[in-house]
């Protein structure tokens, strides 16, 4: 079993700032973890490539981009929204997270891996069709599913999403294209509150109060994620793993350990084998306690190793 890990030290240089919980730190301290686990030994390693314009136009509005290269700051940051800021390297650190993620799936598509994960910053499920938020500018997860769409032998795709807050900008970019299938668990009433109760049939989402625990988020994924996967037959499966529904992560009130992600991990790979040829790419969303992000992590990987 071939997982490769893609990454890119640039994705280090978008900063929005000492506080904001989006850090450059995440991916240092899923690296340090690797390494002190030994796991790194067992990946095969690359590195990510920038992306093209018409990749970027798979998922997004043909100005989107353009209007954020128009907002780049020269130096310091700006604010495209409450929460989301550019600073003058950021695009080009967006660019490797979109590049990192269509590598990934032309490798796994094309049977030179089993597995990807991509460790990869600034994250992107928030990323509606024209509207940046939510830390994301791009869709990363969402253009390498369209993009996996124009292989042979993909016919149709799921995007399994468990970030402790909603992928709005996933189900927005899909919710009219019923050859993908986009499953999600969130902390609900939570950010982002937008698309949470759409109704089509390529949707499932997955709402969960504040404070559940991993017996109720399994129960979801064993009660709506996997009848719908068996529906679905996908040819391929791409992951949104956010690991800010954690009992230690200080963004949510989700409280689910590295257990639980192994345990979504196993079974999301159960159904590729099935369906999917054992087809995954996994792509870095949320999660910002360094120490439970470099160990959930570690889990997701070891499970995808085949360990």
């Amino acid at each position: 079993m071939v997982t490769t890990y893609i990454s890119h030290r640039d994705c280090g240089l978008h900063n929005m700032g000492p506080e904001h919980p989006e850090s450059p730190i995440r991916l240092l301290a899923i690296e340090r973890q690797l390494e002190r686990s030994g796991l790194q030994d067992h990946l095969q390693r690359m590195q990510a490539v920038h992306c093209t314009d018409e990749q970027i136009m798979l998922a997004h509005h043909p100005l989107h981009a353009k209007r954020l290269h128009m907002r780049l700051p020269d130096k310091g940051v700006v604010y495209t929204d409450d929460d989301t800021a550019l600073c003058p390297d950021s695009l080009h650190a967006a660019s490797l997270a979109v590049g990192g993620v269509v590598l990934a799936t032309n490798r796994v598509a094309g049977g030179k891996s089993q597995n990807a994960f991509c460790a990869v910053r600034p994250p992107g499920h928030h990323a509606e069709h024209n509207i940046p938020m939510g830390f994301c500018f791009y869709n990363n997860v969402a253009i390498g599913a369209i993009h996996a769409l124009s292989l042979p032998g993909i016919e149709r795709v799921a995007v399994l999403d468990f970030d402790v807050h909603h992928g709005n900008g996933t189900v927005d970019i899909f919710k009219d294209r019923p050859e993908v299938l986009v499953c999600s668990t969130f902390q609900h009433p939570f950010y982002p509150e937008r698309y949470c109760d759409i109704n089509r049939p390529n949707i499932v989402n997955c709402p969960l109060a504040a404070f559940s625990d991993g017996n109720a988020f399994r129960a979801a994924l064993e009660s709506h994620w996997l009848p719908a996967l068996q529906a679905h037959k996908p040819d391929m499966i791409f992951i949104s793993a956010g690991f800010d529904a954690h009992i230690d992560d200080p963004m949510a009130d989700l409280k689910l350990t590295e257990e639980d992600y192994r345990w979504a991990t196993r079974m999301i790979l159960d159904q590729a084998r099935i369906y999917s040829q054992n087809r995954v790419v996994s792509v870095l969303e949320g999660g910002y306690n360094p120490v439970s992000l470099a160990h959930s992590v570690q889990a997701h990987l070891e499970v995808l190793a085949g360990f």
